[in-house]
């Protein structure tokens, strides 16, 4: 991050400036993702009608009976797919109060085997609810809007660090690593904890939030502070994850991020897209002309969160961590051997 003056406020970038006035829009870009990390979204062209149909059947998940939710609970699943109960999911230790279903890229599982590496464990079918079909279709054609304009966002990253266009290609034109996460917070009373989803990073590329109505999204600033991220209607909430500082050797920075509990009596929805690299791309660093390249930090140094080249291996550090029940289950060969890997980051 650049700017010494305290933020305020997320910034708010209009994505159709890109074609019409580009160099406007990759000055804004440049400045909200070195500041803050985090911006809002307009102008992206996402038709409401979609937008609208994805809240909806999330909605109607979530009023599933319990049983019709847990046909597809994810600790059946060795690919991390499916539903998790409130409280199953992990951050830093610690019980995230949210419900969710994780939904993956479409893809064959693949033969475990010791001589393989572990991210293959990663790839295979989501669960998706008997009780909710519709559930299938809205989700899948979300997965490939939103993996278009995440896409062509990630291209205007390039041409801002004044790469070619096309310069991640070869990394995101393999089969996919995108993750979708419908989620509900519900709400409790102020005397119990406050972590809806602890402090954290993403591990891909970017994410793309949408958020319906109730707040909770708070992002931290450089200084330490923590700064809202309210609903705003229309828009998606963008954040930059570990990949993006990894290829840019820090210039950009992954943001630390929590969602708030709502109060009592009420909840939250959210939808949040990961677009990620394939497992098994292996991230490169970017040379950056001179004069970014001063401006550059390095990557974050954290013993307890290790960045990894290897797309695969990056995201299997956080799968294991935040699942455990699926990690004992159907990977517990692999928890000794990560926590020895983790003693000696990877750069």
């Amino acid at each position: 991050m650049s700017n010494t003056t305290a933020i305020q406020s997320i910034p708010v970038l209009d994505f159709s400036l890109f074609e019409t006035d580009p160099t406007a829009f990759l000055s804004q870009l440049k400045r909200a993702s070195r500041d803050v990390g985090f911006f809002y979204l307009t102008g992206h062209g996402i038709p409401q009608s979609l937008i609208d149909d994805v809240l909806a059947s999330s909605r109607r998940f979530f009023a599933l009976p319990e049983a019709d939710k847990l046909e597809i609970e994810m600790v059946n699943s060795p690919h991390f797919r499916g539903y998790n109960r409130v409280g199953q999911e992990l951050t830093k230790g610690q019980r995230d109060w949210r419900e969710q279903i994780d939904i993956g890229s479409e893809a064959p599982a693949l033969a475990f085997g010791k001589d393989q590496p572990a991210w293959t464990r990663l790839q295979g079918p989501n669960l998706w609810p008997n009780a909710l079909p519709e559930l299938k279709p809205i989700l899948l054609e979300w997965q490939s809007e939103l993996t278009r304009l995440a896409t062509r966002l990630l291209k205007a990253f390039a041409v801002a660090l004044e790469q070619d266009r096309d310069v991640f290609e070869t990394i995101y034109g393999g089969q996919p690593n995108h993750l979708i996460k419908i989620i509900r917070y519900p709400g409790r009373d102020a005397t119990e904890s406050e972590q809806g989803v602890g402090a954290h990073k993403d591990s891909g590329f970017l994410t793309l939030l949408l958020q319906e109505k109730q707040k909770g999204l708070e992002v931290e600033t450089e200084d330490g502070r923590w700064i809202e991220a309210e609903p705003r209607q229309g828009t998606f909430v963008v954040n930059i994850g570990e990949l993006l500082e990894l290829v840019t050797d820090g210039y950009l920075k992954a943001t630390v991020h929590r969602v708030v509990t709502p109060p009592a009596g009420t909840d939250r929805l959210s939808v949040a897209f990961f677009l990620g690299a394939p497992f098994d791309a292996e991230v490169p660093l970017l040379d950056l002309p001179s004069h970014l390249k001063v401006q550059a930090g390095g990557i974050t140094r954290d013993p307890h969160n290790p960045l990894f080249r290897n797309s695969g291996q990056n995201t299997l550090k956080s799968r294991l961590r935040s699942h455990p029940d699926v990690a004992a289950r159907h990977h517990a060969d692999l928890l000794a051997a990560q926590a020895r890997t983790e003693a000696v980051p990877v750069a």
